[in-house]
């Protein structure tokens, strides 16, 4: 009896990997996202013509979620047949974009500020989709690492990245700061700040204003904006920090315990990029560009985080 090869049972299984880019090609809005590069993606008056632009955003999107450079952008796309399929594309007949013209895409992306402008598309994607955002609000903050060595060109250390101590160890880099939904764990607003800056220093701008309560770690406990929030009808739910001469009481325990679960939400979206899509440490020299990519990130992440629902309403 004829056996089968394994060559013949891995084409007739799909990978894991497949399923992912198959359900991201489902779930991405990509008519309304390539509607906000277009007016700037325009052809040459002179030489090579453009790349379509579908085929170009989708490239960008595999570097998020591969952590790819340019050049190895351009290796991958010929070495792995899931990518072929997820850009339908075929080597015998299409010329695949080299590094330079995936460096160029991403400058213009860059350039116009587009990244932030796909994050709010997504949001208000999912909204016309009744995929709400606006609960209540979780805060949190992630350090990003960044490269702490002199041994380069100028000799110095990137000057827009700083320093902090968490617990006993020292980290050298930026911070991205979230909003979350406290319901379904969607990323509604992004600010970024050099590694140094505390995390409640850009709490508010974290909110949309229409929260019914605000939940966070000890961190961002201030006695002042908790007067403040319950004035407004807003439940407080930041984690109660001790003070000087003052341990926590066992009710504050208690209350801690539990609004640690609720607040856990907010992590997700932290172990998705740094470890799902191994985006650990930043990319580039200076916020500006590494911010970019993180609203990217996050777009991502939120159609990611409701693939499920969009697949079903998609199959309904």
């Amino acid at each position: 009896m004829r056996q089968t090869s394994f060559l013949t049972l891995g084409q007739q299984k799909k990978l894991k990997c497949e399923r992912f880019l198959d359900e991201m090609k489902t779930v991405v809005p990509w008519e309304q996202l390539t509607a906000i590069i277009a007016p700037y993606y325009k052809e040459p008056d002179t030489g090579r013509k453009k790349k379509e632009l579908i085929i170009m955003l989708k490239i960008y999107f595999l570097q998020q979620w591969y952590g790819l450079s340019d050049p190895g952008m351009e290796e991958a796309i010929y070495d792995r047949n899931s990518f072929q399929k997820f850009l339908e594309i075929d080597l015998l007949s299409y010329a695949v974009p080299d590094e330079t013209t995936i460096l160029n895409f991403r400058h213009l992306l860059e350039e116009q500020r587009l990244q932030k402008k796909l994050f709010k598309a997504v949001n208000r994607h999912l909204e016309n989709k009744n995929i709400t955002i606006k609960n209540g609000t979780i805060v949190d903050a992630t350090i990003i690492a960044a490269p702490s060595s002199t041994k380069n060109e100028d000799k110095k250390r990137d000057e827009e990245m700083s320093s902090t101590k968490k617990g006993n160890k020292w980290h050298f880099g930026m911070k991205a700061h979230i909003g979350v939904d406290s319901k379904i764990g969607i990323v509604h607003t992004l600010e970024t700040t050099t590694a140094k800056v505390h995390d409640s220093v850009v709490m508010e701008e974290l909110l949309h204003g229409e929260e019914e309560a605000v939940f966070g770690d000890k961190g961002y406990a201030n006695d002042k904006e908790k007067k403040q929030a319950r004035a407004k009808g807003v439940f407080w739910g930041i984690l109660d920090k001790a003070k000087r001469n003052h341990a926590l009481s066992s009710n504050q325990q208690k209350r801690n315990k539990k609004l640690s679960s609720i607040r856990a939400i907010v992590e997700h979206p932290f172990q998705v990029i740094k470890c799902q899509w191994k985006y650990t440490k930043v990319r580039y020299k200076g916020l500006l560009k590494n911010s970019l990519q993180l609203y990217t990130l996050f777009a991502l992440y939120n159609l990611f985080k409701m693939r499920r629902n969009l697949l079903q309403m998609v199959s309904a």
